[in-house]
């Protein structure tokens, strides 16, 4: 199942529940990761990002005061975020179709549903790592390029009157 080597990265998982970021502590050691930073809140894990490099963020969606959304949401649009194009893996038992849009409408790289197994958590951090979709910053949207599939060029006759 390794066959990425993690222990070079730095992992940030925030969580608000302590066994859950237990749990996604040892799933990250287990698969090898280097350096596992975590916090309880959205706040102090902006925090982390601001004062250390992290190479991924393992979020929770449901938080209090600040839901993982907040976070997304600081990371890629505050002035002062460190890394507005950091890799956010988005954790949630909540996968309404509604609450996968809005999270990929916050920026998060991906969404995975709880409960998650080492196989599909490594699954995900090699995807998001390796496959490095472009970034896009507009008034209605800062994140990863939300296009998942790329389509090959046009090479057919013109598609527009004008052209």
């Amino acid at each position: 199942m390794r066959d990425f080597d993690l222990s070079p990265l730095s992992f940030l998982v925030v969580d608000d529940n302590h066994h859950m970021i237990s749990i996604l502590r040892e799933l990250l050691r287990a698969l090898g990761a280097g350096t596992v930073h975590d916090a309880r809140d959205a706040a102090d894990a902006f925090e982390i990002v601001r004062s250390s490099p992290i190479d991924l963020a393992i979020v929770d969606y449901l938080m209090e005061p600040l839901d993982g959304l907040d976070f997304i949401r600081l990371i890629r649009t505050a002035k002062d975020s460190y890394d507005p194009e950091l890799p956010i893996l988005l954790l949630t038992a909540h996968t309404e179709r509604a609450r996968i849009q809005e999270a990929r409408d916050a920026g998060a790289s991906d969404v995975v549903r709880k409960p998650i197994s080492a196989q599909r958590l490594y699954q995900r951090i090699q995807v998001l790592l390796q496959i490095n979709r472009r970034f896009i910053q507009s008034p209605q949207y800062t994140g990863p390029d939300r296009r998942r599939m790329r389509s090959k060029p046009y090479s057919g006759p013109d598609r527009r009157k004008g052209d």
